[in-house]
């Protein structure tokens, strides 16, 4: 349903159907319906809540109807699916690709930190639209280019509601954003550095140096006893003599 979905936005958009128009604006809006049950059963019966509604805030994002556009975040619907039946692996493509990509998505937290800079840039757009009266595409593009701080200045707002909105997105969104852009960078720094195997080197070269530590530290302990014998011994001998 999600794929069929995000089929039937691309060809209202290539003008190949009208989605709004006839039984396909029933199908179109009976998968959404069926969508928001969905969500809303598992929420629910989520026994952990606040775990599912930052896992899933991306399927919220996806039940947004103000504009077709939000539909194709139900891509990460198929994405789920994926990665909970392991159908990669069950097909035989799991490979060396697929676990770099769930390394990239998962394991550095780069879903979440995208999931709610996405949250956060249609939050601000959808305000900024309200207070500024522009279309919902229009907005996005500015909250793009605001969060980014790429800020072209075609597109700037003049209401007092708008500008604390950009405000708020400067402040808060620029930090996502700039988390979003450093995982990225470490993910691909870190792959470069075990590609070169630089790594490997260093963890070699921390071995070595722990088993050096450990020989000192153990010529360190004979040094002192050899002290402590040395200054034994001139004792021994004095009472010897004095007897």
């Amino acid at each position: 349903m999600a794929l069929a979905s995000i089929g039937m936005v691309i060809l209202d958009y290539i003008h190949l159907v009208y989605l709004y128009r006839g039984w396909l604006m029933f199908v179109y809006y009976g998968i959404w319906i069926l969508f928001i049950l969905d969500y809303l059963v598992n929420l629910v019966i989520s026994n952990n809540k606040r775990h599912f509604l930052i896992a899933t805030c991306l399927d919220l994002v996806s039940l947004i109807p103000g504009h077709p556009i939000f539909v194709f975040f139900r891509i990460y619907r198929v994405i789920r699916i994926i990665r909970s039946y392991h159908l990669f692996w069950r097909l035989g493509w799991d490979g060396k690709l697929t676990k770099k990509m769930h390394q990239f998505i998962y394991d550095t937290g780069f879903i979440y930190i995208f999931s709610v800079s996405i949250i956060i840039l249609i939050i601000a757009a959808l305000v900024f639209s309200h207070f500024e009266h522009y279309p919902l595409k229009t907005a996005l593009w500015w909250a793009i280019t605001t969060a980014t701080t790429v800020g072209y200045g075609d597109i700037a707002p003049q209401t007092t509601g708008g500008r604390l909105d950009a405000a708020v997105l400067m402040i808060g969104g620029v930090g996502f954003i700039g988390l979003l852009t450093s995982s990225i960078t470490d993910f691909f720094t870190k792959n470069n550095a075990e590609n070169d195997g630089t790594s490997d080197k260093l963890d070699q070269l921390m071995q070595q140096v722990a088993q050096l530590n450990q020989e000192v530290q153990s010529m360190r302990k004979e040094l002192k006893q050899t002290q402590k014998n040395a200054a034994k011994k001139p004792k021994a001998s004095k009472q010897r003599n004095h007897h």
